[in-house]
């Protein structure tokens, strides 16, 4: 599932149908960026290849965003619509590219060298942390081992926990050995970390894994020792 945007939703007049979006004017009597982005969205849930295409190069980023969305929806999104995006100067479309990408039925090859998926790996190290977070789910999606190392380094040192616990989840995802060391030290990370790398060590065997369980039947955390007490009766 791609993660949730605003700019995806579609929002009605009352009495109103979907053809029937208020677009707000601007100062010059033009549809303001709100405006825009309705009628981007409207098209695309109404078929409207063309309008959704013409967004991508709106000057508004929640506009562009939300053409990558209503492409998608037409799946009708390119992959050079989401290298596009994917540089994008604005962090709002960008993640969206990369939410997108991650959901890409076949689009993507796991841990291949095309341009996108060199390109949504380089994403995890984004300097908006939305941007990284979307990119560690979308490589967990995958189950990309090769970006493993890239991580397991986001996972230990980024600033931003959201990051940080996204990228152990995606490390449990992909379940590759090599990610193991990664989740045990997540264990002495901030509370919702510990939990998601309770919960990643399921993807994991060996008698470090059943030591680090062990450890957290005792964290002071009761959500951690729940995962850990069920993890270890399974």
């Amino acid at each position: 599932m791609v993660p949730d945007d605003p700019a995806t939703e579609l929002t009605v007049p009352e009495g109103g149908s979907p053809g029937s979006a208020v677009s707000p004017a601007g100062p010059d009597g033009s549809a303001g960026a709100a405006g825009r982005r309705q009628e981007v969205v409207t098209a695309g849930h109404l078929g409207d290849e063309g309008r959704a295409r013409a967004a991508l190069a709106d000057p508004d980023p929640s506009v562009r965003a939300a053409a990558v969305g209503a492409l998608a929806r037409l799946r009708s999104l390119e992959v050079a619509d989401l290298m596009t995006a994917l540089a994008d100067p604005s962090p709002t479309v960008r993640r969206r590219a990369v939410g997108e990408a991650g959901a890409r039925p076949g689009g993507v090859r796991p841990g291949g060298d095309d341009p996108l998926s060199l390109a949504v790996r380089a994403a995890l190290a984004d300097d908006d942390a939305l941007v990284a977070e979307a990119a560690c789910w979308a490589v967990g999606e995958w189950r990309t081992a090769a970006a493993v190392a890239a991580l397991s380094a986001v996972a230990a040192g980024h600033g931003d926990m959201r990051c940080r616990e996204a990228a152990v989840a995606a490390l449990g995802a992909v379940g590759d050995p090599a990610g193991l060391a990664a989740v045990l030290a997540a264990l002495g990370d901030k509370p919702t970390v510990r939990r998601r790398a309770v919960v990643a060590l399921a993807a994991f065997d060996g008698p470090e894994v059943d030591a680090a369980l062990a450890r957290a039947l005792e964290d002071r955390d009761w959500q951690v020792r729940e995962a850990a007490t069920i993890l270890l009766e399974d």
